[in-house]
């Protein structure tokens, strides 16, 4: 790098133009300049030939690669504050988070709830603020759980879990209301009726398969009423066995119906997750294959105790474990570390490594309109990178928000 870029003026109906610099566009990294104007990403070509006007700013870049901003789809908190736990300061812990997500590139995230007392989630979820000035925007809610199979709980506490037995009646009955939710994980053996997959899908919620049990076939009964991301693959679900693969086995199946994608989130914190695993999933389906970081409130702390929901967590020799006990709960890897690391882990292209956190997860919300490319007339959320792929600053609605 030659230099840092300078914030744009504070007009957000300036015409901004980024210089020397590479953008991440149609899977390959292309020189180009970077146009943005009233928080979007805009084609030139109608500025010189019909507007006739001229950029009121231009930021040399310095060779950078300007990339989308990351997507977190999964992430249960981060500097002190646990999503499921600070009932009371729900709008607070938000907004710190969200500041915080910024300097690991972090433009949008889905807050993640863990299995929780009914009445947590009627108190917490209708005070999720969509919009924090300054940090990543709010996709929706992820609630991961309570629909889950105890025998694969992880860091869920048991006596929270429960059956999805009348179907929306019982998920409203649970959550208060479906409003705010962007993912619902839940373990399809757990599921009496799988229509309201669809009726779910329906409404704007996708729907994840983890904490489970299932085996291949109940999990392509799930998918083939709408289910399409796998949580965490590989944690918290059955091993692949070669008779029987599991919902490891969607990566493969022949039983997905035509034109449907099969996503799944993968913790690439160097703990969760083996190199060689992290090798066999990018091989076997590289189109699903999102990035996730799964925080905890210990994200940006250092060792001791903590909370994740209902139970107290440990973090020490850089893992986070649920006290007293050897059982993970969760990753203290921001997205740009996990990113890092799963590039050096498959030896996959710069491009595919950052599409794994940008452009896969919004495919998955379908939102890819709006979010996770550099395309025409998308949000002007982006991150610039160096060839390491450390952030060295962060714009959001083409206004810098972090600085390195």
């Amino acid at each position: 790098m030659s230099g840092k870029p300078n914030p744009p003026a504070c007009n957000c109906d300036d015409l901004i133009q980024f210089t020397n610099c590479r953008l991440v566009r149609n899977h390959q990294l292309i020189e180009d300049d970077l146009w943005v104007r009233a928080g979007k990403i805009i084609n030139p070509e109608p500025i010189f030939f019909d507007e006739r006007s001229k950029a009121h700013r231009r930021v040399d870049c310095g060779g950078a690669i300007i990339a989308p901003g990351y997507i977190d789809l999964q992430i249960n908190g981060g500097y002190g504050v646990d999503f499921s736990f600070d009932k009371d300061t729900t709008e607070a812990g938000i907004r710190k988070v969200a500041q915080g997500l910024v300097k690991s590139g972090v433009t949008s995230f889905c807050p993640t709830l863990v299995t929780s007392p009914n009445e947590n989630y009627h108190t917490i979820l209708p005070r999720i603020p969509k919009r924090v000035e300054g940090g990543a925007g709010v996709l929706g809610v992820h609630v991961e759980g309570p629909f889950i199979n105890p025998q694969k709980k992880g860091a869920h506490p048991e006596n929270c879990i429960q059956t999805l037995e009348n179907g929306i009646e019982t998920l409203c009955a649970t959550y208060g209301s479906l409003d705010g939710i962007k993912i619902i994980t839940l373990a399809p053996e757990k599921v009496k009726d799988l229509s309201v997959i669809r009726q779910l899908v329906k409404a704007g919620i996708t729907v994840a398969l983890g904490h489970s049990m299932a085996n291949l076939s109940e999990g392509e009964q799930a998918a083939q009423h709408g289910a399409t991301l796998i949580t965490h693959l590989f944690n918290a679900m059955l091993p692949f066995h070669h008779r029987d693969p599991g919902l490891v086995g969607l990566l493969a199946s022949d039983a997905i119906p035509a034109g449907q994608t099969v996503y799944f989130g993968i913790i690439a914190d160097g703990v969760h997750t083996h190199p060689a695993a992290l090798r066999i999933a990018y091989r076997t389906h590289p189109q699903g294959l999102i990035l996730v970081t799964d925080a905890i409130s210990a994200l940006g702390l250092e060792d001791g105790i903590h909370h994740i929901g209902q139970l107290p967590l440990e973090v020490k020799r850089g893992k986070a474990f649920v006290a007293g006990t050897d059982t993970l709960c969760g990753s203290i890897a921001p997205m740009d570390e996990c990113v890092r690391i799963f590039r050096n882990a498959t030896n996959c292209s710069t491009v595919y490594a950052i599409e794994a956190a940008t452009l896969h997860p919004a495919l998955c919300l379908r939102i890819e309109a709006q979010k996770g490319t550099l395309d025409f007339d998308s949000d002007a959320d982006f991150i610039l990178l160096d060839d390491k792929l450390h952030v060295l600053s962060t714009y959001i609605a083409g206004i810098c928000v972090h600085r390195a």
